[in-house]
């Protein structure tokens, strides 16, 4: 006759302190299964996304509630046919494995998102010396108060609630001059990289909204110039760089196709062309990559 072993004769054979590593030992077991239970349910699409794109986070089946980070970004789940849906980004210069964390109903999915190759082209550049040189302090000043203004606007992009439906259109019908992720080496000595798409362009040729949202931001930037930054909520902005007229003003309420302003060439450029600029959250991606982009 089999008879079970309560924690009493585990306490006396092997002592209270092994009694608690056993009861640890099985509460892990049991974490860890609930934690691959969670994870079974959770995929990307593309299964194996490619650096500085933006990409889906899929949950299968029924669920109260869903939430998650991928890079540092919150994650802004929404009810789909199958389950639950969320975007999500891949830094630019992100390589190999992606963490993800994905909390279904109170219980931890941690994924390893594998990221496809995102090698981006270098181009060696030379310009003339002024573009070359350092800023000064005053300058260094304005550029540092630029970027955290644009900051803050990429911040509060995951406060707003999703105001765009529908695919992202192109801001111009032009042609792309410049992809996005080009490394750019200039004059042997700077290197930066292309966080943007150009779009070719006449100076005073339109520029238009790529989708719903809310103008946050209109300044003039030292680097971009004459610039117009819209928040399309759920952790989207999209910015448009060097215009040489802006129609818009902080406030409004724009829909995809409406002119925000016209090519330029203001900032440190050397010509008229529209840099578009696509984030989610603070990760700048392919603005071509946006849900639905046409």
């Amino acid at each position: 006759m089999r008879r079970s072993i309560g924690p009493g004769v585990l306490t006396r054979a092997l002592g209270p302190w092994c009694v608690v590593g056993v009861l640890i030992g099985h509460a892990v077991v049991a974490v860890r299964a609930v934690e691959a239970q969670a994870t079974r349910r959770v995929q990307t699409e593309p299964a194996s996304p490619r650096p500085g794109t933006v990409f889906r986070v899929r949950v299968a089946g029924e669920s109260r509630a869903v939430s998650g980070r991928v890079a540092g970004e919150p994650l802004h789940f929404v009810r789909d046919s199958v389950g639950w849906s969320a975007w999500a980004a891949a830094p630019v210069d992100s390589s190999g494995r992606l963490a993800a964390l994905v909390v279904i109903d109170g219980d931890t999915a941690r994924l390893s998102v594998a990221l496809s190759a995102g090698a981006y082209r270098v181009d060696r550049l030379r310009v003339a010396p002024q573009f070359g040189r350092d800023p000064d302090s005053a300058t260094a000043a304005r550029i540092a108060r630029e970027f955290a203004a644009a900051k803050a606007v990429s911040r509060g992009a995951h406060e707003t609630p999703a105001l765009f439906a529908g695919a992202f259109v192109r801001p111009r019908a032009s042609r792309v001059t410049s992809g996005f992720g080009t490394a750019r080496e200039f004059n042997g000595a700077i290197t930066s990289r292309h966080t943007g798409v150009d779009f070719a362009g006449a100076i005073g040729a339109p520029v238009r909204a790529a989708q719903r949202g809310v103008v946050r931001l209109v300044g003039d930037f030292y680097y971009a110039g004459r610039v117009v930054y819209v928040d399309h909520g759920a952790g989207f902005v999209t910015a448009y760089f060097h215009l040489s007229r802006v129609r818009v003003v902080e406030g409004d309420t724009v829909v995809a196709g409406s002119v925000l302003g016209e090519v330029g060439a203001t900032g440190r450029v050397t010509g008229p062309h529209l840099h578009f600029v696509a984030r989610y959250g603070e990760i700048s991606v392919d603005g071509r990559t946006l849900p639905g982009w046409r």
